[in-house]
């Protein structure tokens, strides 16, 4: 059985939704509804790394180990790599980056990205997909899309709708080609997310604002897998919230 570790990335100051992480569903916070599914993944151990002492105390009262970082970093990863420093975790160790906006997040999909990492031992990175059934979510900008290989490595991510079908623009869902949707939670070895953090940002990932493909542009190799479960949503606006609450009641 493959041994890995959670750190679940959680800041307060949100661009899209400031304080979303404390936000109450159905009687529990958000960050406690993903933590409660990240610890039926089987990790060795699941930590918080968050920059708030809102959320510290809030996470601390339920149980939950935290990190506390600096709240000076541009992303996730560079919160989770400071999490990595603090705890220190040996090189070579599986660590999964849990997004705090998933409180629906299938624990069968934790486990799936840390086991094909352990698998695939010349992926950098491991991480998801599902397939797109809708033409709506295909020129959704919120979707990050990406195109694979024969051997499910990422060619290219982006959120316009890739592969486009050249001879003719699609006013459905063109059934000669698959449209795949990127799953953000991601599989990594301790070391590899300290090399990372280390590089510039790379162009085409400040036009596209999808992280990784600072790792492509730099030679690194992703590994996407059919997610075994689809999450049913995550939480990036007040009205997906509404939308959740629904789903729980």
């Amino acid at each position: 059985m493959t041994s890995f570790r959670i750190i679940i990335p959680a800041r307060y100051q949100s661009s899209r939704f400031p304080g979303k992480a404390l936000c109450e569903i159905a009687g529990k916070t958000m960050i406690e509804r993903v933590y409660q599914q990240a610890i039926q993944s089987g990790a060795a151990s699941t930590v918080i790394a968050t920059d708030d002492e809102r959320i510290a105390e809030c996470a601390k009262n339920f149980g939950a180990e935290v990190c506390m970082t600096d709240p000076k970093h541009d992303n996730g990863t560079e919160r989770l790599a400071e999490a990595i420093r603090k705890l220190n975790y040996k090189d070579d160790e599986i660590i999964v980056n849990v997004q705090g906006d998933e409180p629906l997040i299938p624990p069968s999909i934790i486990r799936q990205v840390a086991d094909n990492l352990a698998l695939k031992k010349e992926a950098d990175i491991t991480t998801l997909y599902k397939p797109i059934t809708e033409i709506e979510k295909l020129f959704d900008i919120n979707v990050v899309k990406v195109v694979l290989d024969r051997e499910g490595y990422a060619l290219y991510f982006s959120r316009a709708p890739i592969p486009w079908v050249r001879d003719s623009f699609p006013k459905s869902l063109p059934k000669q080609v698959s449209h795949y949707h990127h799953i953000g939670i991601y599989a990594y070895r301790a070391a590899f997310v300290q090399e990372y953090v280390s590089w510039d940002r790379s162009p085409i990932e400040q036009l596209e604002q999808v992280e990784q493909l600072r790792a492509l542009w730099y030679g690194k190799r992703i590994h996407l897998d059919l997610a075994k479960e689809f999450p049913a949503m995550d939480v990036n606006t007040p009205e997906d919230l509404e939308k959740i609450k629904k789903l729980f009641s």
